[in-house]
C-alpha cells in the first residue's frame, strides 16, 4: 500500500511538471478523454 502511494505522488507530479498551465492540464484531459473514447469505439 505505501509503495501504491509513493507511485501515485511520483506519478502526480510528473503530471503536474509537464503541464506547467491550466490550458496545458485541459489539453492533457482532453487528449486522454479522446484516447479513451478511440478505445470504447
Amino acid at each position: 500500500m505505501r509503495k501504491f502511494f509513493g507511485l501515485a505522488i511520483v506519478a502526480s507530479a510528473l503530471l503536474v511538471s509537464a503541464c506547467n498551465t491550466v490550458q496545458g492540464v485541459g489539453r492533457d484531459v482532453q487528449s486522454a478523454g479522446a484516447a479513451v473514447e478511440d478505445a470504447v469505439d
